[in-house]
């Protein structure tokens, strides 16, 4: 049974003329003829009897015509439902990022997709680096924002946005007045991220660019989010290394204030599975970054 010998025998049905079904259809009447032949003779069944020179439904007919109708109406709704997605009138998106992304840089652009695509629903998991990486890699998010470097050869990392993260520190620490130097560095008593965040990585790469090691700091908090980094700087005594993206409100109310040291930028970057297939809304919120 094919939904094209369904759509003939409804047609037939409701006009109750082999040949005015046919012309509706834009069928040769030999072809509805067959069709209905073939319905019947699969499933033994005669399903109209002839009345004068016309024809009704036989009471297997009656029976018969509730059903392909809704089967038709069902396939119906699964060509729109596969229409709607592919013209993003509907769809699921789920992100995932790590933490200053997922603050800071995704949140605007979410919202101004949303607004382009208002029956594509978007669901955001945050988390730090690893747990993004992570969650692109099981098929858990199907796409991902980090700030830290991922090597997994599963995924495709792709460079979207520029950051920097910077030193911050309260504006009565001994180290706000002057420029930096390694033994400088070495002396403060540090709060950072945990690791396996992509800004505690990549603080690590800057301070190994400057000849000192994590190990040689005082770190005295390991914390797991920016605020509370910038929130444990801000009460005094503690140097934060955090994104200038996190750090800019608090500059700019005077609470905290950025110390002399030159950082360079690092990237926001796309992390795409190799192997998994990107849904329409997938690719059209790439597109629109």
């Amino acid at each position: 049974m094919t939904l094209e010998q369904l759509r003939i025998f409804v047609e037939v049905a409701q006009r109750g003329h082999m040949t005015r079904a046919a012309e509706a259809l834009h069928l040769t009447q030999s072809a509805v003829s067959a069709a209905v032949a073939a319905l019947e003779g699969r499933y033994g069944a005669r399903l109209f009897d002839r009345v004068g020179r016309g024809i009704a439904l036989s009471a297997a007919g009656q029976a018969f015509l509730p059903e392909a109708k809704a089967v038709l109406s069902q396939a119906e709704a699964a060509v729109a439902a596969l229409e709607d997605v592919t013209a993003l009138r509907r769809g699921h998106l789920t992100l995932a990022a790590s933490q200053t992304v997922a603050s800071y840089w995704l949140p605007g652009r979410m919202a101004r997709f949303a607004q382009a695509h208002p029956g594509v629903s978007l669901r955001m998991i945050a988390g730090n680096t690893a747990q993004a990486a992570e969650a692109v890699l099981t098929g858990a998010a199907d796409l991902g924002f980090v700030e830290g470097l991922v090597e997994v050869a599963a995924l495709s990392r792709a460079a979207i946005a520029l950051d920097r993260v910077s030193l911050y520190a309260a504006p009565d620490h001994p180290l706000a007045a002057a420029p930096l130097r390694p033994q400088d560095l070495r002396a403060a008593v540090w709060v950072l991220r945990e690791v396996g965040s992509g800004t505690r990585s990549h603080f690590e790469q800057v301070m190994a660019g400057v000849g000192v090691t994590v190990r040689e700091l005082s770190v005295r908090l390991e914390l797991p989010s920016n605020e509370a980094a910038l929130a444990a700087a801000e009460a005094g005594g503690l140097v934060a290394a955090v994104s200038d993206l996190a750090a800019a409100p608090l500059v700019a109310a005077g609470r905290l204030v950025r110390l002399a040291f030159d950082a360079p930028e690092r990237a926001f970057a796309l992390l795409t599975h190799r192997q998994r297939h990107r849904s329409r809304a997938a690719m059209a919120f790439i597109a629109e970054l």
